[in-house]
């Protein structure tokens, strides 16, 4: 192992780091252009995974009217997935010539990523059914046709916290409701957690509150091409590589900057 790779190694020793995670990806406004750009995150997201030993499974997700996404929700599992993955929360910041805009001119688009870990079940969380709100609807998404035959899928709304959480990746409605409440669980003790410890936690106040004018990464493909995380000033020309799935770099950059900080 080289010399980098054993302080990266170092740094993941958060209480979470060697935890699944789920993590979420929302557009910002701007229609189809902001949902266009949620699945380019997804791609570059699934791709990163794909050429670094990581699996991923697609929980829920909800296609934009015309392209893109309007919102997909992802478990990673693999090597220390949320102490790499944990990072990427927060605004992705895209300025491009649309190619949804008939004048070709230059758009910025706007996408939320939100990173929790996955609690197990030996973390006891309270969760009173009087504080659930739980709808049934058709899948709709990669499930196939055979899972939009009946009312599968699954949405729960905590009502104290405002808190949704989706799923309609099984056939069963109680299964889909068993991973929808995992979900929950997770969502809640990682705000609690933050909540109490937000001096110390790695994981912050930042999953609660995602601000759209306070982005984390810019990624530029015009009039020039820079991707630049503004937290640790990293950046690279080479876009493209980037949105292929080259964001080891980004990671390490942000894990070693949090231990500076």
């Amino acid at each position: 192992m080289r010399y980098d790779e054993l302080e990266v190694a170092s740094l993941l020793n958060g209480e979470y780091d060697t935890k699944s995670c789920y993590l979420e990806i929302h557009p910002g406004a701007g229609g189809t252009e902001a949902c266009d750009w949620a699945s380019m995150l997804f791609r570059m997201y699934s791709m990163f995974c794909e050429k670094n030993g990581y699996t991923y499974k697609i929980i829920d997700e909800q296609k934009g009217d015309e392209a893109g996404l309007k919102s997909i929700t992802i478990l990673i599992e693999g090597y220390f997935p949320y102490g790499y993955f944990k990072g990427e929360t927060g605004v992705h910041r895209l300025v491009r010539i649309s190619p949804f805009d008939s004048n070709a001119r230059r758009h910025t688009s706007f996408a939320s990523v939100s990173v929790v870990p996955a609690i197990d079940d030996t973390i006891d969380i309270d969760i009173k059914e009087s504080d659930l709100k739980v709808d049934v609807y058709h899948s709709s998404g990669a499930g196939g046709q055979s899972v939009n035959t009946s009312n599968s899928a699954v949405r729960i709304t905590h009502l104290p916290t405002k808190t949704v959480v989706t799923c309609q990746i099984e056939r069963s409605q109680n299964r889909n409701k068993d991973i929808a409440m995992q979900m929950l669980k997770s969502k809640l003790y990682a705000m609690e957690k933050a909540k109490k410890d937000k001096e110390k936690s790695d994981l912050k106040g930042d999953i609660v509150d995602i601000n759209f004018g306070s982005q984390i990464r810019n990624y530029v493909l015009e009039p020039y091409k820079l991707v630049k995380d503004v937290r640790t000033n990293y950046e690279t020309s080479n876009a493209s590589k980037v949105l292929d799935g080259d964001i080891l770099p980004f990671m390490e950059c942000f894990l070693k900057n949090k231990r500076g900080n």
